[in-house]
């Protein structure tokens, strides 16, 4: 397979894979580009091996991390986007999606990793470069988090 194949044929998978662990459209894309930036210098060597697209999944969690490593916050914006994404496979889980939206950038990426990616948390941890510590808290609070506003939700006293 050819570079411009794989990227013709993975592109918008990868696209909303970057939206989850962004939670923006801008930030996605910017996110896709570079690590298809990336694995289009290395594609002689990485499409020898079976799987080019958990190079490009692995590069985009990394650089997603070390973006908010270096920020250490959320950015504030003046005027909120007229249009949002919407992912069709989604549906019954909107509601899931725009939570996981309102989480901490590290809970946020722990939380796909475990549950989206289906990794471990060793295999979160060495991806992420924390402790598998770190990995567990960082899900516990986020889950935390996440039971706090459905309950408050069901109860009628958002806040």
């Amino acid at each position: 397979m050819e570079f411009t194949d794989f990227v013709a044929a993975r592109g918008k998978a990868l696209y909303r894979y970057g939206y989850v662990l962004t939670g923006n459209a801008e930030d996605a894309a910017d996110l896709t580009q570079e690590a298809l930036m990336r694995l289009g210098d290395a594609w002689p060597r990485i499409r020898k091996r079976d799987d080019p697209e958990g190079y490009v999944r692995t590069t985009m969690a990394r650089l997603h991390i070390s973006v908010w490593r270096r920020l250490r916050r959320e950015r504030l914006v003046e005027a909120v986007p007229e249009a949002t994404y919407t992912d069709d496979r989604l549906d019954g889980d909107i509601g899931l999606w725009h939570e996981l939206k309102g989480l901490p950038p590290k809970q946020r990426a722990v939380l796909v990793l475990r549950y989206y990616e289906d990794l471990s948390d060793q295999e979160i941890a060495e991806l992420l470069g924390i402790s598998r510590g770190t990995v567990r808290s960082q899900a516990a609070r986020a889950l935390d988090k996440l039971r706090i506003r459905m309950a408050a939700l069901e109860t009628g006293r958002v806040g």
